[in-house]
């Protein structure tokens, strides 16, 4: 049982990690495309 808890620890701090690097990379995807549609307004007002 000592096993599985400390398994289910490892587990949980991977876990973590992982939902913030996917966090992380959505909003670095959100803020392309915000700057992608930014420059596509300027350039079609100028």
């Amino acid at each position: 049982m000592k096993n599985k808890e400390k398994i289910n620890e490892n587990q949980r701090k991977y876990d973590k990690g992982q939902v913030f690097v996917k966090v992380m990379a959505g909003f670095l995807a959100i803020l392309m495309v915000m700057a992608t549609c930014g420059t596509l307004i300027f350039a079609l007002m100028r």
